[in-house]
């Protein structure tokens, strides 16, 4: 089992530096062999290669919903339709799932870990809210890794690969049934 936890989002843009902050946190805990920690930042493209290495890729990111800021998400993504045109710059979840196909390869099994955020203008400074979820969302993302593992484990006899899809939901679109959300 080989799963990829990428930190992403534009640390000069205040609250959008969580997911990178997540994921240097991340590297400083002991995980699971097999489980990878990267700081994607805004390298989308670098991303959407990297998604058909890995059983299961945890994708942290600072992502509005609506909620309080500060508050907690997990959700499974699915693969969308290509866009026409790829800011580089400015991907975000749902445009770096819609690149896979795109680029040739096959999208496995996508967490999201979000947050939403207070604060999005240049800055390099989290809001309070924002600086509060890390040490959840560290806990949140080592929950989803034991999580995955358990599951390949028990699928290991019958020969299966991945989890089950059935809860999955478009990127950008609602949680699915049994999703983890932690508002603060």
């Amino acid at each position: 089992m080989k799963i990829l936890v990428a930190g992403v989002g534009n640390v000069f843009l205040g609250d959008d530096g969580f997911g990178v902050e997540v994921a240097r946190r991340l590297t400083e805990t002991e995980l699971p062999a097999g489980v990878e920690v990267g700081d994607f930042g805004i390298r989308g493209i670098h991303l959407a290669y990297e998604l058909s290495e890995y059983d299961t890729t945890i994708l942290v990111d600072a992502t509005p919903r609506g909620g309080p800021p500060g508050g907690l998400y997990a959700l499974e993504l699915e693969e969308g339709s290509p866009q026409d045109v790829i800011d580089a710059h400015g991907m975000t979840p749902d445009a770096v799932l819609d690149l896979v196909g795109v680029i040739g390869g096959e999208m496995r099994r996508v967490l999201l870990v979000g947050c939403e955020p207070a604060d999005v203008s240049p800055g390099m400074e989290l809001s309070a809210p924002v600086r509060a979820a890390i040490e959840p969302a560290v806990r949140l993302v080592r929950e989803l890794v034991e999580k995955e593992m358990r599951t390949a484990e028990a699928a290991e006899p019958s020969g299966s690969h991945g989890g089950d899809r059935a809860g999955a939901v478009p990127a950008g679109h609602g949680a699915a049934p049994g999703d983890h959300d932690r508002t603060k």
